[in-house]
């Protein structure tokens, strides 16, 4: 009879929801509740951890903290401008202050005042060495292997307080308080005083330290403007001296002076411009008598003569030509000679005024030269007075603030020594380590859980494969196959034959109105103990009354030998051939009250011989004989012959080994059915190891047998 084809694979609503991505949170505190006593465990390691650092290695140390106030108003002892002028409050001011504090050159003030490099807390060079220690044993086992380590030379002075400053500043701390200008400078050392006193005495030098900055500017400030003083008061002299020199050397009048002679000049040009028109007159009034004395014209020469003497020799010379013509010629004589000798002196006039110009304008531009430089000589010499006068006063005033100078801050409240360590804080070291160990063992839980790719129980493998788990069997505890059969003869009320009678009777009832007589028997891999399963089956059925036959499938392997004494018995192979009855070659086994059938080696297929007539017909007379007939076939995975067996059977047992066969393999070899209209009538979980199922935290409660477990 052909078992029920009825694919499942829709039917998976559990794997679904994990391929989904959903994250079963119940599932994961089921998880952390079985592995509760490890998570406990963990958390007992941590705590011990923990309680023998804080009260047996932890050395204690102390906090003290002392608080520098920044001073946003400075108080004006005088109305003088400083030198350095006060921090203003903004927040890059503040935070420069902090590294101010954590300066190397302030924190190696410190230890040098605290004489700190011979205090061994803060230079490890004077440390005594431990006995023994890890550092000891490393060095001990280098030099057993590479020889003795070359020594080393002594540091020098400038090493060791680097190193110390180094350690220093591991140990201080400095914050500010927020929206505020204070500062908290915070050391931790293993003395209380010793805390106190570095707290203070970095807060007193960080103070001290803004005066000498500004004592030292002011100083300096002082010594730059007495020798710029100098300097100027030097070149203000030479200035003065320059001026004055300069002006006794030249003929230097004043400008009201050199206006007055420009005055003068233009006087001058006016009259030389007069004088030039007369001049012109006069040579024209020449020319135009000597014209007419050439043309010996008298009325014309007596008209341009404008002479009375002359108009009246003219008259004469009208009544008696011959008497007056040689006085009229004499009189015009003179009258030109006049002329010209008026015209010769207006022309010495004019030299005369050119010359006097000429003059007058080389010494008015000479002495504007001269003017001009004694002006910017005497502007120069007021320059060096002025920027003299300001470095004078400047001097002074600083000279003045060299004994008023305040600090930037102060100190707020000194440090007081604490009096109980401020580490290590046991109450809190210890609830650290009790968490974190809470948290390292659900980690690892956790870790595990999800990192195991097998089935451990029963409810994780009905959800991930959607087939109902019908047999939980534990491990046989029998080294030998051999043994098998005589540990469940000898005890048939253990774990294990428990779990065979509940498997047979999940597979007999799982169909009441027919149920199964043809039993396949696979896993998905080799060594699930699918075989030991048939065998034990196939004992407990024929414990029921009934005839059973077990058959073995798995030709190629042929796992029987291991368990039973066949060398060169005939089998399977040769009943379907003919060559001999079934009769024959069947043997009964007394422990398990049932008949054999082992499988022969072949040179044909093994999945031709299963999938041949002459092998369902084989099966058909079977069913006429035995109440029961099951098959022991190979894996799945390895080989088609449980698909080609299973369309002859009437249920199909999935055999899963316990925390061995990946999630994977399983759903492969369940597909493969699938994928043939083979359904698997239920899977056995197999070879399940009773501590192993505690170490992960199932508890002894777990599984239908555990009170068989001791049997």
């Amino acid at each position: 009879m052909k078992a029920d084809v009825s694919p499942r694979l829709a039917s998976r609503p559990a794997l679904a929801r994990e391929e989904n991505g959903e994250i079963n949170l119940g599932q994961i505190f089921r998880t952390l509740w079985r592995g509760k006593f490890w998570i406990i465990l963990a958390s007992l390691v941590t705590l011990l951890i923990g309680g023998y650092y804080a009260f047996v290695m932890a050395v204690p140390t102390y906090t003290a903290t002392a608080t520098v106030a920044l001073e946003s108003r400075q108080e004006q002892v005088v109305d003088i401008e400083s030198v350095m002028t006060g921090l203003s409050g903004d927040q890059i001011t503040i935070n420069t202050e902090v590294e101010v504090i954590r300066s190397r050159e302030l924190i190696g003030r410190l230890a040098d005042r605290l004489n700190l490099a011979e205090d061994p807390e803060f230079n490890f060079w004077i440390r005594p060495k431990p006995a023994i220690s890890l550092g000891v044993v490393i060095g001990l086992v280098r030099e057993l292997i590479l020889g003795p380590a070359p020594e080393l030379p002594p540091p020098s002075a400038q090493t060791v307080r680097d190193s110390v400053i180094n350690m220093v500043l591991g140990r201080i701390f400095v914050s500010n308080v927020r929206q505020s200008y204070v500062f908290e400078i915070t050391a931790v050392t293993e003395d209380p005083e010793k805390s106190a006193l570095i707290a203070n005495t970095l807060a007193e030098l960080y103070i001290r330290d803004q005066l000498d900055v500004k004592f030292a500017a002011t100083e300096k400030a002082t010594e730059f403007l007495t020798e710029r003083v100098s300097q100027l008061q030097v070149e203000l002299e030479a200035a003065e001296s320059a001026a004055k020199a300069f002006n006794a050397g030249t003929d230097l009048v004043s400008p009201e002076a050199l206006i007055g002679l420009n005055r003068q000049i233009k006087e001058l040009r006016d009259r030389l411009g007069e004088a030039r028109t007369a001049q012109a007159q006069a040579e024209a009034r020449v020319t135009a008598l000597e014209e007419a004395a050439a043309a010996a014209d008298t009325e014309r020469m007596a008209a341009l003569a404008n002479d009375r003497t002359l108009d009246r020799i003219a008259t004469l010379m009208r009544n008696n030509p011959a008497t007056g013509r040689a006085s009229f010629d004499d009189r015009y004589e003179q009258i030109v000679a006049r002329a010209r000798l008026e015209a010769d002196r207006n022309a010495a006039q004019i030299r005369a005024l050119e010359s006097t110009i000429a003059q007058q304008e080389a010494q008015i531009e000479r002495q504007s030269g001269d003017l001009v430089r004694l002006q910017q000589l005497e502007r120069e010499a007021e320059a060096s007075r002025l920027i003299y006068e300001y470095f004078l006063n400047r001097l002074k005033e600083t000279s003045v603030q060299q004994g008023i100078q305040q600090a930037d801050s102060r100190l707020l409240s000194r440090a007081v020594v604490p009096l109980s360590p401020a580490a290590p804080r046991k109450s809190m070291i210890l609830a650290l380590s009790l968490v974190l160990g809470a948290f390292l063992g659900a980690t690892l839980i956790l870790a595990r859980e999800f990192a195991q790719n097998t089935f451990r129980v029963a409810e994780e493998m009905e959800m991930r494969t959607g087939y109902p788990v019908i047999g939980q069997i534990p491990a046989i505890p029998a080294r030998r196959r051999k043994n098998v059969l005589k540990y469940l003869t000898e005890k048939p009320t253990s774990a294990a034959a428990e779990a065979i009678r509940n498997l047979r009777t999940s597979l007999l009832l799982s169909d009441i109105d027919s149920p199964p007589q043809i039993i396949m028997s696979t896993s998905s891999i080799p060594g699930e103990g699918k075989t030991t399963q048939s065998l034990a089956l196939s004992q407990n059925l024929s414990g029921l009354g009934k005839k059973v036959l077990l058959i073995e499938g798995d030709i190629r392997r042929r796992v029987f030998a291991e368990y039973f004494d066949i060398e060169g018995r005939q089998g399977l192979l040769a009943v379907l051939s003919g060559e001999v009855a079934l009769e024959d070659v069947v043997f009964h086994e007394e422990r398990m009250k049932a008949d054999i059938l082992v499988g022969e080696k072949s040179a044909i297929n093994a999945a031709d011989v299963f999938s041949s007539e002459r092998f369902t017909r084989f099966l058909a007379e079977l069913r006429q004989k035995y109440d029961y007939i099951i098959i022991d076939t190979p894996p799945v995975l390895a080989v088609p012959d449980a698909r080609v067996i299973g369309q002859s059977v009437d249920a199909i047992i999935y055999t899963v080994k316990w925390d061995s066969t990946s999630h994977r393999q399983v759903l492969d070899g369940l597909k493969s059915f699938e994928n043939v209209n083979l359904r698997v009538s239920g899977l056995v979980l197999s070879q399940i190891n009773h501590r192993g199922m505690k170490s992960y935290g199932y508890g002894d409660g777990y599984g239908s047998y555990s009170g068989y477990y001791d049997n």
